[in-house]
C-alpha cells in the first residue's frame, strides 16, 4: 500500500470532494483524520471507513479559527503521534458562494476569505510547523479551475482559489528546506451536491459564465477522480514535485 502507515488529515473530508480523497488516502493505506465543522458528517465518514476496516477519526473544527485548528493538531498527535499528509480541501463553495461582484457584501467577502484562503494559511502553518520537526510531510491543497477561468457572480471564490495558487507556490519554497512538499489540485466541475444546486440556482438566474463551456471529455467529474491525484501527490512517487498545480477537468481548460 503507497501510504501505509501515513497519517492524513483532510479538512472537509466528510463530504463532497472530500469524501472520495478520504477514501483513497484510506485504501492507499493512510489512517486518516477527517476534521469538519459539522461533526457529524466527518462522524458518518469516518464510521463507513472503519466498517470496511481501515482507521480513520472524526474531528470537529472551524479551520477559520486558530485554536480549532490547533486542537485539531494536538488530537491528531495525540492519537497517531505524527502528521504525514495534511489535505486542505474545506471550503466555501456552492451557493454561498455566489455572489454578483457589485453586490457581494463585508460579512459574505469575510466567510469566503476566512475558510477558503485564511483557513487553508492556518492549517497549513500549524501543521507544517510539526512536519518541518518531522522533516518530511506532504500538503495538498485544493484550488478549482475557477482560479484560471473566471466564475460569473463569484468574483470572491475566485480569488480565493487563485490565492491558493499563489500560496501554494510560496508554501513549497519556503518549506523545501524542511522536506515538506506543498502541491495543488484545481478540479473543475465535480458531479456533488453542492455543484448541481449551484449549476440549478445559475441557471434559474440566467447566468452561464464558464459552466456553459464544454467538457472536452464528455462528462462532469466525480469526487473519485480527485482522490487519486491525492494519493499520487502524497506518496513517494511524487517525491521530486512540489509547487505544482495540476488541474483535473476533463479539458474544460483547453478552450
Amino acid at each position: 500500500m503507497r501510504l501505509a502507515g501515513k497519517v492524513a488529515i483532510v479538512t472537509g473530508g466528510g463530504t463532497g470532494i472530500g469524501r472520495g480523497i478520504s477514501r483513497a488516502l484510506a485504501h492507499a493505506g493512510a489512517r486518516v483524520v477527517i476534521a469538519q465543522r459539522r461533526v457529524e458528517k466527518a462522524q458518518a465518514m469516518a464510521d463507513a471507513l472503519r466498517s470496511e476496516g481501515f482507521e480513520a477519526l472524526a474531528l470537529g473544527a472551524d479551520i477559520s479559527k486558530r485554536p480549532d485548528v490547533q486542537q485539531l493538531v494536538a488530537r491528531t498527535l495525540k492519537q497517531w503521534g505524527r502528521i504525514d499528509i495534511l489535505v486542505n480541501n474545506a471550503a466555501i463553495t456552492g451557493l454561498p458562494a455566489i455572489a454578483p461582484f457589485l453586490e457581494c457584501s463585508d460579512a459574505q467577502l469575510d466567510l469566503i476569505v476566512d475558510v477558503n484562503l485564511k483557513g487553508t494559511f492556518i492549517c497549513s502553518q500549524e501543521v507544517a510547523r510539526v512536519m518541518a520537526q518531522q522533516r518530511g510531510g506532504s500538503i495538498i491543497h485544493i484550488s478549482s479551475v475557477a482560479a484560471f477561468a473566471a466564475q460569473e457572480g463569484a468574483s470572491a471564490y475566485c480569488a480565493t482559489k487563485a490565492g491558493i495558487v499563489g500560496l501554494t507556490r510560496a508554501m513549497a519554497l519556503e518549506l523545501a528546506p524542511y522536506g515538506v512538499r506543498v502541491n495543488c489540485l484545481a478540479p473543475g466541475d465535480i458531479l456533488i451536491e453542492t455543484n448541481q444546486a449551484l449549476l440549478d440556482e445559475l441557471k434559474a438566474r440566467g447566468i452561464s459564465g464558464q459552466y456553459a463551456r464544454r467538457i472536452p471529455l464528455g462528462r462532469r467529474g466525480e469526487p473519485e477522480d480527485i482522490g487519486p491525484a491525492v494519493v499520487f501527490l502524497a506518496s513517494e512517487e511524487a517525491a521530486y514535485i512540489t509547487g505544482a498545480t495540476l488541474v483535473i477537468d476533463g479539458g474544460f481548460l483547453i478552450y
